[in-house]
């Protein structure tokens, strides 16, 4: 019987983790084809040979934990330089690590949702390589036998001209395990020195590897957003990009069509999804040009210069590095559990039990968005959007709540209207002036027509510039009620008439679309406050009757 030592992420204590049984098999496995479900691909051609480009990822996540991966030191972002580093971190002879069982669980969560198989039997590894910023000259990490394997990501992105044209794609995922940062070197040009931080060393890290499933920049871009949504769904990392708690490596290559693939290069850290599209865009196109001239593709370490939009190399990759990888003598095998296999005289935390973390999974993007299409009768490309924008699908059921006008309705004004408003703004959801009740008051007073749609807009444009004002509020300050005096309005559309004789016999000629140009006369006339269709109504009566 072995052993594994666990210390909760929360409150940084020791539990011991039994271990009995033989490994079994993962709590569930998918059967998926290996890449051709390629509904569109970013095919290149050039002269008589088109060339075909393949993309696999390999992404760092840092895990939601409160302490690191084997050390009960706190993890917190912009802290003093090495003021979060234990003994362990800075690899001082005679520690010893223990495991976070807090990771574990985050990593056995992001696995299921990934549909992966979870090994109950993974294993540990020193992958050895020298970084001054890598004290003890090697990494912790899963090489042999990870976590989580043989996972599928589905992720849509965009193929046409217009935000609605959509494509589906499937990306296999080989494996998810968990590892180690390192920490990191500050290089001071002036001073003619690097100083290292260690406040990052040990902080626990899911490596998610996707398999060469993808094609080009946008799909994997979009690989990632969906990867990134459902992790900070399950809270099991953060994955801000713009904090490094989130990074990809590309790898990339290009071929002819039922040819081998090429030499890849691996472009290096990318920190935006953005940027991973325009990195790897780049070096499709820069390695076409190569072959197209009779160059030849070096397998080597390249970094993206965002200024620039080009990658630079940064090292040679022909001659193979050994990692010496070797078993981590301080750890014993991780064993987990599922119901069928828990031994009888385990209490609850003693163990891990994949079946209890798979009850905990919430909802996750992709059925949230079939959801809101089945419970609001709203297109799927809506969806899509209120889910990918942070807060966007809260405010939006909070709108649906708040009000009894069709969602329908309500779709278009947060994602045209506030969204469109943020975005030129450049404002988050949370940072809206307009707030969900105050959006509510204003669409339920155009649903029982107390303002016309061209006043609701006044209001709407009035929301965002002040915080605090209602809805009522501004139409009563700006005076922009409907005229709901129908005598009122027939007097001011006979004023229209009387000074528009040509507009008038156009249509009484047959030509109904100069009613329009009337009606928009009336609007204009009372500043939007007339009734559209009360208006139309009026104007036919008195010009076509």
């Amino acid at each position: 019987m072995a052993a594994t030592f666990l210390h909760d992420g929360g409150r940084g204590c020791c539990r011991l983790l039994l271990q009995a049984g033989q490994p079994g098999q993962g709590v569930r496995r998918l059967l998926h084809a290996p890449a051709p479900w390629r509904t569109a691909s970013c095919r290149h051609v050039t002269g008589s040979l088109p060339w075909e480009s393949v993309v696999g990822l390999e992404i760092h996540a840092q895990i939601n934990s409160v302490s690191k991966l084997f050390s009960s030191s706190q993890v917190k972002f912009a802290a003093p330089p090495n003021s979060t580093v234990s003994f362990l971190d800075a690899s001082l002879p005679g520690t010893l690590p223990t495991i976070n069982r807090r990771c574990v669980e985050a990593a056995v969560m992001t696995g299921l949702a990934l549909n992966c198989t979870i090994n109950k039997k993974s294993l540990f590894d020193r992958k050895h390589y020298f970084y001054a910023d890598l004290p003890a000259g090697y990494q912790i990490t899963q090489q042999r036998l990870p976590i989580a394997v043989n996972g599928i990501l589905t992720y849509r992105y965009q193929v046409g001209a217009s935000w609605n044209e959509m494509a589906t794609k499937c990306v296999r995922v080989k494996q998810v395990q968990l590892e180690q940062d390192s920490g990191k070197s500050l290089h001071d040009d002036a001073m003619h020195q690097t100083l290292i931080d260690l406040n990052r060393a040990g902080i626990a890290l899911m490596e998610i590897v996707m398999e060469p499933d993808m094609t080009c920049g946008e799909e994997a871009a979009a690989a990632v957003r969906e990867l990134q949504l459902i992790l900070q769904t399950l809270a099991t990392s953060h994955a801000n990009m713009s904090e490094g708690q989130m990074r990809v490596d590309a790898n990339i290559s290009v071929h002819h069509p039922g040819e081998p693939y090429g030499v890849r290069t691996e472009v290096k850290n990318i920190n935006s999804a953005r940027f991973l599209a325009k990195a790897i865009d780049y070096e499709i196109k820069r390695q076409k040009e190569i072959l197209d001239i009779g160059g030849t593709i070096l397998n080597e370490t390249r970094a993206f210069d965002y200024k620039l939009g080009v990658t630079i190399p940064m090292r040679d990759k022909e001659g193979k590095q050994d990692y010496r990888f070797m078993p981590e003598p301080n750890l014993p095998p991780l064993i987990l559990y599922d119901t069928n296999s828990l031994p009888a005289n385990m209490k609850a935390d003693q163990v891990i039990n994949i079946d209890l973390i798979k009850e905990k999974l919430p909802e996750l993007p992709s059925v949230t968005r079939e959801r809101l299409v089945e419970q609001y009768g709203i297109l799927p490309e809506h969806s899509f959007t209120l889910v990918n924008e942070d807060g966007l699908q809260e405010y939006f059921e909070a709108v649906v709540k708040l009000s009894n006008v069709d969602p329908k309705k309500i779709i278009g004004w947060v994602i045209k209207d506030l969204l469109g408003h943020l975005r030129q703004q450049n404002l988050t959801i949370k940072q809206s002036m307009v707030t969900p009740s105050s959006l509510a008051e204003l669409l339920t007073l155009l649903e029982k027509r107390v303002i016309s749609s061209s006043a609701a807009k006044q209001v709407f444009q009035e929301l965002c510039k002040e915080e605090g004002k209602t809805p009522s509020l501004i139409i009563k300050e700006k005076n922009l009620g409907l005229i709901i005096n129908r005598g009122q309005l027939e007097d001011i559309c006979q004023k229209i008439i009387d000074g528009h004789k040509e507009e008038v016999s156009a249509v009484q000629q047959g030509n109904l679309k100069v009613m329009n140009k009337l009606i928009g006369l009336v609007q204009k006339t009372t500043k939007g406050r007339a009734d559209p269709v009360l208006v139309k109504t009026i104007l036919e009566e008195k010009v076509l009757l």
